[in-house]
């Protein structure tokens, strides 16, 4: 109740009425409550002066109420108007509603109109740049589920690697991994990525039947979720000997990975971690070969506030848990190394262990 409090203190000091939340990954965050409600309207109703009303498919209340919420629930079934249902409970409440916050940037138009109608001369503001404040800073438990997380892909990461031999398929890789941790009781982050050889060469190419061969570097993408929380690790390893410039072009990601870690640490902004990276690789020739920015927030979902790109002055503060992922994407290969860091009082922890020495299978 904490981070909805912290929520409340804002709705009071802006004089907003109430904020509905929907996105489902912030209604995990403040209600720990997980759904994927598909095309159901799923969200979190907090007032700054009243206890808040989670809104679910009534088939999941028995889950909200499991997952520890014990305040008030609309639940609602498909036959009804889950908006009417909305409308008379906080009519109950006897509030009067002039300002709403939505999430601006998930709220759909659809869902926009079908609330004005019930509060036509209302203002509605955005709240997500504050929920974006929030989550941005990890509590210690977080960043303890970020841990294991970051563990279980390191895990994920040797199962890969053990399952290379010449002739398996980049599928086959995949569903290697992807069972290992489901026997374990986990599920993936996102949709596993596994890419050999020439494939490599496309930051996110999809896993096919190609066969792995002698001379292929093998790249993976992939993250564990743990109690809610995501990891985000890519390691590329090879195959047999290599050539010289599959060498150098890894040397060079390497080095771009691990300095720009090492340039993390509080009062510095995220585009100067951009910039060591983006520079080493520039200066190494391959700067029109690295098309993404460097990393990206990480958390309950696994991607979030804030992108670390060169653009971005954001100084980086204790808590803080992103991605530094620099990549090389070459028509000869491509390589990327990403690693899941927190930023602490003094620097850096690197969550992901997985070694960086080239691995040579």
């Amino acid at each position: 109740m904490n981070k909805i409090k912290q929520v409340q203190k804002y709705l009071t000091d802006e004089n907003i009425d109430f904020a509905f939340i929907t996105t489902p990954d912030n209604v995990f965050y403040f209600s720990n409550f997980k759904s994927d409600p598909h095309e159901r309207l799923l969200g979190l109703i907090i007032f700054p002066n009243s206890e808040p009303i989670l809104v679910c498919p009534k088939m999941e209340v028995p889950d909200a109420k499991n997952s520890g919420w014990n305040q008030d629930i609309i639940g609602h079934l498909d036959t009804d108007n889950p908006w009417e249902l909305i409308f008379h409970e906080i009519e109950s409440r006897q509030i009067s509603v002039k300002n709403i916050a939505i999430e601006k940037s998930h709220f759909t138009v659809e869902r926009f109109e079908s609330l004005q109608q019930l509060y036509p001369h209302a203002n509605f503001y955005r709240i997500d740049d504050k929920i974006n404040q929030l989550r941005v800073i990890k509590e210690q438990l977080e960043l303890d589920k970020m841990r294991k997380a970051a563990q279980l892909a390191d895990y994920a990461i040797e199962v890969g690697c053990k399952a290379i031999r010449e002739g398996i398929t980049e599928v086959e890789i995949r569903t290697a991994i992807e069972n290992a941790i489901t026997e374990k009781g986990y599920s993936m982050s996102f949709e596993t990525i596994v890419l050999s050889g020439p494939n490599t060469s496309s930051p996110h190419g999809v896993p096919g039947s190609r066969k792995v061969q002698h001379g292929d570097l093998i790249l993976f993408d992939l993250g564990v979720i743990y109690e809610g929380y995501c990891s985000d690790i890519t390691r590329t390893v090879a195959f047999g000997d290599i050539s010289d410039e599959k060498k150098e072009i890894y040397d060079t990601v390497r080095k771009a990975n691990e300095s720009a870690i090492s340039s993390v640490k509080p009062g510095v902004r995220a585009m100067d971690i951009d910039i060591v990276a983006r520079d080493i690789i520039s200066n190494a020739g391959y700067g029109d070969y690295f098309p993404h920015r460097l990393g990206h927030g990480l958390g309950v979902s696994i991607h979030e506030y804030p992108s670390i790109m060169n653009t971005n002055d954001l100084v980086l503060a204790p808590g803080m848990v992103f991605t530094i992922e620099p990549g090389i994407y070459h028509e000869i290969a491509g390589v990327r190394i990403e690693d899941d860091i927190v930023v602490t009082e003094n620097g850096v922890e690197v969550l992901t262990k997985y070694t960086k020495d080239l691995v040579i299978l």
